[in-house]
């Protein structure tokens, strides 16, 4: 088969296209023929070696949606036909993957597989943020960056069902209007404007009950700025880099705040939350109440020329590879 594998460490260069063997269902996981494999920044922190590699070569992707074609030794639920998606299982830039059948989800009828593709890292992220990370509900008010992002749109349109008011910071006229889209009730272009002093202007000085960070080293102390007393810096990601060490001494001073760094991994540790989360954001979306906005596609192929343009924050919505 085809994948997309790095045998080192470094830019969108180390992609590259390869012939490697088509892996065998093990006992326990079901051989996916993908037809739509979502990118992401974690891919970006794998091929650039801020996560380690476990071996190379090495096939980045940890999202992706497609159609079962065997399964392996134990596997009585599901079958050969089912369309399946998931996230957070390394080796999607392929055009198979051997997947664990606990970590498999079923796509509903009327999903199309890039919406699956779409919705399974960056839409689960949101949701354990807006209710587990920080449960968001009437009254609160919620800082989102990356507002034109993949989460970023989804992340607030999630915190608006849930009855809050979102922030978000964009760097264009055009991300800003896509934010506003969807939902978001006040924009601030961060190159030009200081987000922080916004929320407080925006709360009557109060502060943001909750700032979702995926920025990192150029915005964590924004952010921070821009919480009330008690409130919590949730720090999901790093596009921008790693965050310094911080004195924690710093969190009392700005107003006993509260500091996490979470993942999705622990979000969907078990297969009754995996479902739980998956099954919502599907039945969002078919209800019309979650919009998806699948706006990059790239033939497998291209996988580098995606990763240029994610890191030049060219992109918005979900970025694609397409098998």
């Amino acid at each position: 088969m085809k994948a997309i594998a790095i045998d080192r460490n470094g830019g969108p260069e180390v992609l590259t296209l390869q012939d490697i063997a088509t892996p065998s269902p093990a006992a326990g996981e079901c051989l996916v023929r993908l037809e739509a494999i979502g990118v992401n920044y974690i891919d970006v922190y794998f091929r650039t070696g801020t996560y380690p590699a476990p071996k190379f070569p090495f096939v980045l992707g940890q999202e992706g949606a497609g159609v079962v074609e065997a399964v392996g030794e134990g596997v009585t639920d599901l079958h050969v036909g089912d369309r399946v998606a998931y996230a957070g299982v390394a080796g999607s830039y392929a055009q198979y993957a051997s997947v664990p059948a606990a970590r498999l989800v079923r796509v509903p009828s009327g999903i199309s597989a890039n919406d699956a593709a779409a919705i399974m890292l960056q839409g689960m992220t949101a949701h354990y943020l807006v209710n587990s990370t920080f449960p968001l509900g009437p009254g609160h008010v919620a800082l989102v960056h990356a507002g034109a992002g993949g989460v970023g749109l989804l992340l607030t349109q999630l915190a608006k069902a849930k009855g809050a008011r979102v922030v978000t910071t964009v760097s264009t006229e055009e991300k800003a209007a896509l934010s506003k889209e969807a939902g978001a009730d006040l924009i601030v272009h961060y190159l030009t404007e200081d987000f922080s002093a916004k929320a407080r202007e925006f709360t009557a000085g109060r502060g943001v009950d909750v700032a979702y960070d995926s920025v990192g080293k150029t915005t964590w102390e924004g952010s921070i700025n821009a919480l009330r007393p008690r409130g919590t810096f949730a720090l999901f990601g790093g596009s921008s880099g790693p965050v310094p060490p911080m004195d924690l001494q710093i969190l009392n001073a700005k107003g006993s705040l509260f500091a996490t760094r979470p993942s999705l991994a622990h979000h969907v540790a078990t297969r009754e939350e995996l479902t739980m989360r998956a099954e919502s954001l599907f039945a969002s979306v078919l209800a019309g109440d979650l919009k998806l906005r699948v706006e990059h596609t790239y033939p497998l192929a291209d996988a580098a020329r995606a990763h240029v343009d994610l890191e030049a924050r060219k992109t918005t919505g979900k970025l694609l590879l397409i098998p």
